[in-house]
């Protein structure tokens, strides 16, 4: 008498509960699927959010209008099945968190724990080197790493874009600016600002598609004053990185109208003639002694990494960055 009671419970209410249950996990699992692999990139998440609420609650009205209907599809389930698709459920219930971006909370953890280290070991991104207006009359050949960011900044800004400038104190972990459009979607843009020759490799591009989702981004851009390699090329096609190499990033700035690179005082000139006539001597020098001379024309000097090991950098660093192995 119990277990059939039983049985007769779980046909009327446990059973049908578990199929409105799968259903609607069901259509969680393909809409999860089709959003984030296809179309994340231009469908805000809110959005998606709203409609997968609007299917959801539509399933579930159907299936109370139709639950006679229910009950005749679950009333041959036994329990066997009823296990195995219970596990089945779960397995996509789990694929579904697992499409879903985690890093916010990662993200909050390594603000926290930044935020908890001495002021000292910060080095602040916000002592400038130059003032906006001196950034704004600089060519790329005069502006540091820090600096080029900030002429970034300023342009996104200008574009209507909000900006956060991440990066502190170089250690960016492949993400320098997030700039948001007016519809609320996140670009993760990384900028290197290289001499012509130096340009920038695959690893870069690979460090970009990694970083961006620490930052809760969907786009990502990567801005250089050279341009890239071919496989980095081909690395940035594949992952849909967009890039500015220095011509378009050229282009874009003087369309602009504020960058004004062309503005130098004539102590200024006088300045980078100095700097050339020292570079110039280096070369001569380091021709005489067998030194390397790097891709940008000043010497290359032995210097040593964090864990001692020995590398040749260019002698004008920050200015340039190019390295090789000894």
């Amino acid at each position: 008498m119990n277990s059939e009671l039983g049985q007769l419970m779980n046909q009327t209410l446990l059973y049908p509960f578990v199929f409105v249950a799968a259903v609607i996990v069901i259509f969680s699992f393909l809409g999860a699927i089709i959003y984030y692999q296809f179309l994340a990139k231009w469908v805000p998440e809110k959005l998606a959010s709203f409609v997968w609420f609007i299917g959801a609650a539509f399933i579930l009205f159907k299936c109370v209008d139709n639950f006679d209907k229910v009950k005749d599809i679950t009333k041959n389930w036994t329990t066997t099945g009823f296990v195995i698709g219970f596990i089945a459920l779960i397995v996509m219930f789990g694929i579904i968190m697992g499409l879903m971006p985690s890093k916010r909370t990662s993200g909050m953890k390594k603000t926290k724990k930044n935020s908890s280290r001495p002021s000292k070991k910060q080095p602040l991104r916000s002592v400038q080197e130059k003032s906006d207006q001196a950034i704004l009359e600089s060519s790329f050949s005069r502006l540091s790493g820090a600096e080029f960011e900030r002429l970034l900044a300023l342009y996104f800004r200008d574009q209507g874009y909000t900006v956060h400038e991440v990066g502190v104190g170089g250690k960016d972990g492949g993400v320098d600016l997030v700039i948001i459009d007016q519809r609320g979607e996140k670009t993760a843009v990384q900028a290197k600002c290289y001499a012509d020759r130096n340009h920038v490799g695959v690893g870069i591009v690979r460090e970009l598609v990694g970083a961006k989702r620490n930052h809760d981004c969907i786009l990502s851009l990567l801005i250089t004053t050279s341009d890239l390699t071919e496989p980095a090329k081909k690395e940035a096609d594949k992952f849909k990185v967009d890039y500015w190499h220095g011509a378009i990033l050229e282009q874009k700035l003087k369309a602009w109208g504020k960058w004004t690179p062309t503005k130098q005082s004539t102590k200024t000139r006088a300045v980078e003639q100095s700097a050339r006539d020292v570079i110039r001597r280096s070369q001569a020098e380091a021709s005489a002694s067998n030194e390397m001379i790097c891709s940008c024309g000043a010497p290359m000097v032995i210097r040593k990494s964090k864990e001692g090991k020995q590398f040749r950098g260019c002698s004008t660093f920050p200015k340039c960055r190019h390295t090789t192995s000894i």
